[in-house]
């Protein structure tokens, strides 16, 4: 899947979060990505519900064309 593409939809489905996508640095398939993404909506979420925001934000992405995604949340 395009980083561009993951970029969108965590940023359509998370409000006025900001995601920086790209491919895994030292991974030769292209479904290994990383991401970072900061929203006010990580305000009150530990990590691991921060981390299901976006999850949920990829929907059957994650099982369908993301193999792997190397995640780094936060709040502003």
């Amino acid at each position: 899947m395009d980083p561009a593409d993951v970029e969108r939809l965590i940023e359509e489905n998370i409000p006025e979060a900001e995601a920086t996508v790209s491919r895994a640095r030292g991974k030769h398939d292209d479904d290994h990505l990383e991401a970072e993404v900061t929203a006010p909506a990580f305000a009150d979420l530990s990590l691991l519900d921060q981390h299901q925001r976006v999850y949920d934000a990829l929907d059957e992405h994650m099982t369908t064309d993301i193999h792997a995604l190397e995640l780094t949340t936060r709040a502003p």
